[in-house]
C-alpha cells in the first residue's frame, strides 16, 4: 500500500480491501519510523488524523465517496488548518493554532481526505533548500547528507520516502518543482489564480501558488481536481468552469511540439543533468513528439528580477502585522497579528531577515523606480517571451534545476549560488504560467534529476498528458530511495 498510486488506494478503499483507519495508521507508523532521520514533518496528531479516517470510513460505507475519500495527505505547514499548529517553519508562529482552514484544506476536507500532518519547510517559504526552518533542516531520502530542495522540502521528502502518498506545497519561484526534482517525485505549480491563496501564509502575493506533490502525473491530476476552484475570498482567484484534469492523460503525443529553450542548456547546467534531460527529450521523440528550438532571451534576467519583486512583496506582507486592518478577514487575522507583534522581538531567521531588508530597501524612497519598477518591466518581457514561444510549441521542456541535490550547508553562506537553483523555474512564476517537474533519471551520487514542463495558461491537462505518457514509457517515478524501501 505504501507504493500504491492514489487511484489504486481509492479503489482499495472503495472495495473494502483496506479501511481508511488502517491506511492512515500504516502511514503514521511509517512517519514514526523515518521522521526522526528525515525531519519531514513538523506537526503530527494521530488522534485528529484517525478521527478523520473514521469519518471517511463512514462515508465510504454509505457510498458517498470521492476519489480522495479516506486517503491521507500531508500539508505544507504554510496552509492554516483549524485546530492544528501552523508554524510556517518559524519560531514566531511556533504556538499558533489556526481558528480557520485555508481554502486548500477546505477542499481536501470536503473530498474526505485525511490530514496526515504538517510538513517542514523553509521559514516563511523563503528558501530553496529547506535548511532555514526553525525546526531544523529536512534531509533528502536519497542521501541524508543532501538537501531535498525547498521551500516545500518536507512535502517532497515525505512523498519520496513513502511517508505520505501525496502532499501539498506552494511555489513562489520554484518551491514545488525544485524540491520535486531534487527528491525524485512529481510536482505541479498551477496557473496563477487557479488554486485559491486564502489561508496560505503569503510570501510574495503576486507569485505564490499552491499545488500538489505526488509520485506520478496521474496522482497530480487527481489532487489538482480537489485543489482547483474559484474562491471569492481570494481577489486573485480565477472563476472558471471546473474541469477534470485527468481527461487527456491517455492522449497519444503524436504531433506534440516540444519547445526546447537554448538558454536552459548553456553555461551553468551540470553535465549529468543535461544528459538525463537530453535522454528524456529523445524519449519524447520516440513517442511521436517533435523537438522545436525556441528562445527565451530574457530568462537570464529572471533571478535578479525575482529577488527584487519577491522580497519587496514579502516586506509589504509582513509589515501588515504592525496594525493594518484586514477588512472582511480582520477577525481571522487578529490572533496571528497579535502574535506577530508580541514575538517580533524574538526575530526571524537569517534568510528571512535578508529578504525583508532587501525588500524594504527597494521599496524605499529613491530606489522604487530604480529597482522595483524596472524589475516589473523585466517581468513583462519574460512573459512576452513565452507568448512568442507558444506560437511555435505546445509545451516548453528543459531541466528543472541546474544540478542535482547539494549537501546540507554547502550553499548556506552564498545566497547568490542558492538563488541560482531556481533559475529555470522562476520565469514561469513571473509570467504566471503553469509548470511541473517529473523524475527523468539520476546524476551524480545517484541523486534524482527533474524534467521541467511549462505550459500555456490553464493548460494543466495538456501538461499532465505529456508527463503521464512519458511516465508510461519510463519508470523513473517508480524508483525508491535505497535503504528505506517499504
Amino acid at each position: 500500500m505504501l507504493n500504491a498510486s492514489l487511484k489504486e488506494l481509492s479503489a482499495a478503499l472503495a472495495q473494502r480491501k483496506i479501511s481508511s483507519v488502517e491506511l492512515t495508521r500504516l502511514f503514521l507508523e511509517r512517519v514514526e519510523k523515518l521522521n526522526g532521520s528525515l525531519n519531514a514533518f513538523i506537526t503530527l496528531d494521530a488522534e485528529k488524523s484517525l478521527a478523520q479516517a473514521r469519518a471517511a470510513d463512514k462515508r465510504i460505507a454509505k457510498g458517498a465517496t470521492q476519489p480522495l475519500t479516506g486517503i491521507p495527505v500531508a500539508h505544507k505547514d504554510i496552509f492554516v488548518t483549524r485546530s492544528w499548529l501552523t508554524t510556517c517553519g518559524s519560531r514566531i508562529l511556533s504556538n499558533f493554532v489556526s481558528p480557520y482552514d485555508a481554502h486548500v484544506i477546505e477542499r481536501f476536507n470536503g473530498a474526505g481526505a485525511v490530514i496526515l500532518g504538517k510538513t517542514n519547510m523553509d521559514e516563511f517559504a523563503m528558501g530553496s533548500s529547506s535548511e532555514t526552518s526553525f525546526y531544523g533542516p529536512v534531509k533528502n531520502p536519497w542521501g541524508q547528507a543532501y538537501v531535498p530542495g525547498g521551500s516545500s522540502g518536507g512535502s517532497a521528502a515525505a512523498v519520496a520516502a513513502r511517508m505520505a502518498p501525496a502532499a501539498t506545497g506552494t511555489d513562489t519561484g520554484g518551491s514545488i518543482r525544485q524540491p520535486a526534482a531534487l527528491s525524485g517525485v512529481s510536482g505541479l505549480k498551477p496557473t496563477y489564480g487557479l488554486v485559491s491563496r486564502y489561508g496560505m501564509i503569503a510570501f510574495a502575493s503576486s507569485l505564490d501558488q499552491g499545488g500538489p506533490l505526488a509520485k506520478s502525473a496521474e496522482d497530480l491530476a487527481l489532487l489538482l481536481n480537489a485543489m482547483a476552484g474559484f474562491d471569492a475570498r481570494d481577489s486573485t482567484s480565477v472563476e472558471r468552469v471546473a474541469e477534470d484534469y485527468r481527461r487527456e492523460l491517455d492522449k497519444p503525443l503524436a504531433g506534440l511540439r516540444i519547445g526546447v529553450p537554448k538558454e536552459h542548456f548553456g553555461e551553468g547546467l551540470a553535465g549529468d543533468v543535461g544528459r538525463a534531460v537530453g535522454a528524456a527529450l529523445e524519449e519524447f521523440e520516440k513517442l511521436g513528439a517533435k523537438r522545436v528550438p525556441i528562445g527565451l532571451p530574457n530568462s537570464g534576467l529572471s533571478v535578479p528580477a525575482y529577488y527584487v519583486i519577491a522580497p519587496a512583496e514579502a516586506a509589504s506582507n509582513l509589515s501588515r502585522f504592525d496594525g493594518v486592518r484586514y477588512g472582511h478577514r480582520a477577525k481571522e487575522y487578529r490572533d496571528l497579528a497579535d502574535m506577530y507583534r508580541r514575538t517580533r522581538a524574538e526575530g526571524f531567521g537569517a534568510e528571512v531577515r535578508r529578504r525583508i531588508l532587501i525588500g524594504t530597501y527597494v521599496l524605499s524612497h529613491g530606489y522604487y523606480d530604480a529597482y522595483y519598477l524596472k524589475a516589473q518591466k523585466i517581468r513583462r518581457l519574460i512573459a512576452d517571451d513565452f507568448v512568442e514561444a507558444f506560437k511555435r510549441c505546445d509545451v516548453v521542456v528543459g531541466p528543472t534545476s541546474p544540478t542535482v541535490a547539494f549537501k546540507i550547508g554547502a550553499k548556506a553562506a552564498d545566497p547568490v549560488q542558492m538563488y541560482l537553483n531556481d533559475i529555470y523555474t522562476i520565469p514561469a512564476n513571473l509570467a504566471g504560467l503553469p509548470g511541473m517537474s517529473i523524475p527523468c533519471g539520476f546524476g551524480r551520487d545517484d541523486l534524482p534529476v527533474g524534467l521541467h514542463i511549462v505550459g500555456n495558461y490553464f493548460s494543466e491537462a495538456k501538461m499532465l498528458n505529456v508527463a503521464h505518457q512519458y511516465q508510461k514509457a519510463t519508470d523513473w517515478h517508480q524508483r525508491e530511495p535505497a535503504g528505506i524501501q517499504p
